[in-house]
């Protein structure tokens, strides 16, 4: 063949655009509330399972190590300036990530939530929430005190930080279930004897995600209040550091046994469900992390590709007791 043939078949080659010669490849970023999180490091299991499963897609799992929310938001903030393909976010902060989330629309990123969603007014600044339910938590969480306490009682609640909406979601959802109410904003009212229920001072306490502070607050709210009735936590951070937490519940393990003490806490992995089996959990209403983790990535994928998604996109709950251990979580 002439030179001047090949040359001019090279030209052609090099003009066909990339996408008909070779897979886009796409740098996808998982970021959590902390990465010291049991939980989250769950979730990171799902979006390294999605990068075997997506040849052309890469999971960059990145955040604070700690539950820093100004940590975060300084993360996404470098993952915008850096044109990441796309950006899967826990807010720690729902307002101020939402701040931070109006640069990476106009760079045009797509951004889902997961985890976390952020306030309904600022909805335009991600394309879907793909993760739990979380009133649906706080509303099974009651349940599960209900059907042993059906008279109400002394409660405490336990959160994570002030401005997570997902944790005020729950509250809300735990407070209108045992209070009998409706048509309330997160984090909802306080329990002052509704349906017999009544909140101690200081509830919910907030933990900002720290186990050890967690722990603590367990600790001091049993030793202040010895006639509490129930404690629930809308995380698993209290549950987390297992010798801790056994080490606190030791002393009330026979209240426990008896129903005269009801503990319930949100989540179901690893440490929390030996303790349940154990006798010192009356319920775990767990969540799905690896699915979460998973999903995401194949929702921003899809967004690349030009789809619609479902918002918002729910993963399911897992509603464990001590009766159904081995079989109730989800696949």
């Amino acid at each position: 063949m002439k030179r001047w043939l090949l040359t001019a078949v090279a030209a052609a080659f090099l003009a066909v655009p990339a996408s008909s010669s070779a897979q886009q490849k796409y740098k996808f970023a998982l970021v959590p509330k902390a990465m010291n999180d049991p939980f989250f490091k769950i979730a990171r299991e799902g979006c390294m399972k999605a990068q075997l499963e997506l040849a052309n897609v890469e999971c960059v799992y990145i955040g604070p190590a700690e539950n820093v929310e100004s940590e975060q938001i300084e993360i996404v903030r470098d993952l915008i300036s850096k044109r990441v393909d796309g950006i899967a976010v826990a807010p720690s902060n729902a307002g101020e990530m939402a701040d931070t989330l109006k640069a990476a629309k106009d760079a045009g990123i797509p951004v889902v939530t997961w985890d976390a969603d952020l306030l309904p007014q600022d909805k335009e600044y991600r394309t879907a929430y793909i993760g739990t339910n979380n009133y649906d938590i706080g509303v099974n969480l009651a349940k599960i005190v209900q059907k042993l306490k059906p008279n109400g009682g002394k409660i405490c609640l336990q959160t994570g930080g002030a401005a997570a909406a997902n944790h005020n979601e729950r509250l809300q959802g735990i407070r209108d279930a045992l209070g009998g109410r409706s048509s309330t904003t997160p984090p909802g009212n306080p329990l002052k004897g509704e349906n017999g229920w009544t909140e101690v001072a200081g509830s919910p306490l907030l933990t900002d995600d720290d186990i050890a502070t967690a722990v603590q607050q367990l600790q001091d709210t049993l030793h202040q209040y010895p006639d509490l009735d129930v404690y629930i936590t809308t995380g698993g951070f209290t549950q987390w550091p297992d010798d801790a937490f056994r080490q606190v519940m030791k002393p009330y393990k026979s209240k426990l046994q008896r129903g005269q003490f009801v503990f319930a806490a949100a989540d179901a992995i690893g440490v929390q469900m030996q303790q349940l089996k154990d006798g010192l959990s009356h319920g775990q209403v767990g969540q799905r992390p690896f699915e979460m983790g998973r999903l995401v990535i194949y929702r921003l994928l899809d967004l690349k590709n030009g789809k619609t998604l479902t918002d918002p996109e729910y993963t399911g709950l897992d509603f464990c007791t001590k009766d159904n251990a081995d079989s109730c979580l989800g696949k």
